[in-house]
């Protein structure tokens, strides 16, 4: 094999994705590529700090192949496949994860390697949503290893990275590799060379690294989202950042906590104390003027979309929520109405001691639009401190971003151009 020349192989790649998928591109830099011990790395693998790979198998892949390689080792970090797995059995986890993955890269235009996963009945789900589908006895292989877990499984999910490994063309998926049986002739079968990755030096390349453990695990968690959202958001300034991809990034940037906690952490933070410079009594002592602690209260507008799409039991579960979050602060709340315009008798004003409950009737069932509500806010002598829009986010926005915080609480998929967006389903 000419080693450099599979390397310039693999730079390529990375370079035609950095050129043509400046998205997966991003993702892939952020890999360093190493040559493995071919004892250990059958195609290639990641620790979800290093691309690794198997030097002979890279040399029988086209160049459209490569760069399919590299970018689905790079989903598998940025999507945090190594820290989402929890109790799942791994064997099965790793499929699902392989499933999840290669539809988005073979939809964007990329080409896969033979070995890669695919069936449409899962395109457009989650590994988590997968894993249930694949059964416990599955035979399914993924096509590279993924070396940031423990490997716990039995010795059929081992040593079987693809179907590559076995031989193109064949069809007997009990077929060994003949390296692999003559490890078991001399009594070194695949668990072994799991225990001892240096099983044989002489082969080069780098040794299997060890599994990550909790504290690794939540590190390179925080650092892929990181590198996501990045990646994501360079690529979208580039036009280059497809419809099934930004969904997935969209998904999975999206606060993880429930809505009610979500919501109750913006509003105690807009309402949270201020600093005081005020004269103090005449009687305290010193010429110094400390800074103290004043408490202030918080003008909360809440505004319902009543375009037809929100139902009733929703509105009322939403204005419950509001009014115990309420119940912990000085806020001051006034609640708004609207579908194409503010409904009649708008704004219903609720001090704070008074209960917040939803007026009897709302008229409106119309169109959706979200200007009307931030002209009437805007043109308050006082502004509020907080907006809170319970809606769809299925309507005309402002042309402009509101000078005050506003939090959009959504139900469904709808985006939203500016402001906290924050999931209600």
């Amino acid at each position: 094999m000419d080693i450099a020349a599979i390397e310039k192989k693999l730079a390529s790649a990375r370079t035609r994705l950095i050129l043509e998928k400046p998205f997966l591109g991003a993702l892939v830099l952020r890999l360093p590529m190493e040559q493995a011990n071919p004892e250990w790395c059958k195609t290639t693998a990641t620790d979800a700090r290093k691309f690794y790979y198997n030097a002979e198998y890279i040399d029988h892949l086209t160049l459209d192949e490569a760069q399919f390689v590299l970018a689905h080792e790079a989903l598998h970090c940025a999507l945090s496949h190594f820290a989402r797995r929890q109790h799942r059995v791994r064997h099965r986890w790793d499929v699902a994860c392989d499933y999840a993955i290669n539809p988005l890269l073979i939809n964007d235009g990329l080409k896969p390697p033979l070995g890669a996963l695919r069936d449409r009945q899962f395109e457009g789900m989650t590994a988590e949503e997968i894993y249930p589908s694949i059964d416990d006895n599955n035979n399914d292989q993924p096509m590279d290893n993924h070396v940031y877990d423990d490997d716990k499984e039995s010795e059929q999910n081992k040593g079987k990275n693809s179907q590559w490994e076995r031989g193109e063309g064949s069809e007997d998926k009990g077929e060994r590799n003949p390296d692999d049986q003559g490890d078991e002739a001399d009594g070194k079968g695949e668990q072994e060379k799991n225990d001892n990755p240096d099983v044989d030096p002489a082969a080069g390349g780098a040794p299997q690294p060890q599994p990550l453990n909790q504290t690794e695990k939540e590190t390179l968690d925080v650092q892929w989202q990181q590198r996501l959202a990045g990646a994501a958001q360079q690529a979208m300034q580039a036009g280059k950042l497809g419809g099934a991809m930004a969904r997935m990034v969209d998904h999975l940037l999206q606060p993880q906590l429930p809505w009610r906690m979500l919501l109750a952490r913006y509003m105690t933070s807009a309402a949270r104390d201020d600093y005081t410079y005020s004269r103090p009594s005449s009687r305290r002592e010193g010429p110094a003027i400390y800074p103290s602690m004043r408490s202030d209260q918080i003008e909360l507008t809440v505004a319902l979309d009543i375009s037809g799409s929100i139902g009733e039991k929703e509105m009322a579960e939403f204005v419950a929520e509001i009014d115990a979050i309420k119940s912990q602060m000085r806020a001051r709340i006034s609640l708004v109405a609207c579908d194409a315009k503010l409904s009649e008798g708008a704004p219903w004003n609720f001090e704070p001691w008074e209960e917040f409950i939803m007026p009897k009737a709302f008229k409106g069932g119309g169109g959706t639009a979200f200007t009307p509500v931030f002209e009437w806010a805007e043109s308050l002598d006082r502004q509020p401190d907080l907006l809170v829009y319970f809606t769809d986010a299925q309507g005309e926005f402002p042309k402009h971003e509101s000078p005050f915080p506003v939090i959009w609480l959504i139900k469904g998929k709808g985006k939203v151009p500016w402001g906290t967006r924050i999931q209600l389903n």
